[in-house]
């Protein structure tokens, strides 16, 4: 990602998506299963022409809201294969924006900086898993509350849970009963204090499929690069 050096490129970067299509564009880009989508993926799937798909794909790149890499489509190579397609894919770093300005990752930094220089940390630890797990249950509320708005309370449980998860910043991802989630809410500090925010998380969402009625080990520690270390087997 095109690194943001100040408040300003921040909103300049924000401000790209003000644009009624390119915030077409992003959002099907981010939402892609698959991780990457062409040109003329786009194309087809917003229903616009592929000059106007690469003009929005371009200035989001422009933006650092997305990255850009050239390659061939699956199964074609060597003589006469032509020249690489240009693929998409949403940028891994994070925009934001704070008016005033506040200093809440500051806050949280210092705070997973004390619970591990607190002696052996066991205390602490398990605390904050406590804590953690309490407000899973707390989320989950939402799937049990009459005046639900995430779903129809007849929808089936696996369809509830993802629009839970999906309000929450996880993007999930059912597939096979395994949901899998592509994005951390918690990224900046995980890359900072992976296990220690990575348990947190953990427990967090173990209290989520916990309330919900599923077994505790649901939730699964499974880290992976480039997605949340949870996943759901529902």
């Amino acid at each position: 990602m095109v690194p943001v050096e100040s408040e300003t490129d921040a909103l300049s970067a924000l401000a790209a998506l003000s644009e009624p299509m390119r915030r077409r564009v992003y959002e099907h880009v981010a939402a892609s299963p698959g991780g990457e989508v062409s040109r003329d993926g786009v194309a087809a799937a917003l229903g616009v022409a592929r000059s106007v798909a690469a003009f929005h794909l371009d200035k989001l790149v422009d933006a650092g809201l997305l990255e850009v890499r050239s390659r061939r489509p699956p199964g074609r190579g060597g003589p006469g294969a032509g020249r690489p397609a240009k693929w998409y894919r949403r940028a891994p770093g994070e925009i934001t924006v704070s008016v005033p300005e506040r200093s809440y990752d500051l806050a949280a930094e210092l705070l997973a900086r004390a619970v591990e220089q607190a002696g052996d940390g066991a205390g602490v630890a398990g605390v904050l898993a406590d804590v953690a797990r309490a407000h899973g249950h707390d989320v989950a509320i939402e799937l049990r509350s009459p005046n639900e708005v995430l779903a129809s309370a007849t929808a089936p449980l696996l369809e509830r849970l993802v629009d839970l998860l999906a309000r929450h910043g996880y993007e999930p991802r059912p597939a096979g009963g395994v949901i899998t989630m592509v994005n951390c809410p918690f990224h900046a500090l995980a890359e900072e204090h992976r296990q220690l925010v990575c348990h947190m998380n953990h427990e967090l969402l173990s209290g989520v499929v916990e309330a919900v009625g599923l077994p505790p080990e649901a939730a699964r520690l499974d880290p992976e690069p480039g997605r949340c270390c949870v996943t759901i087997v529902a």
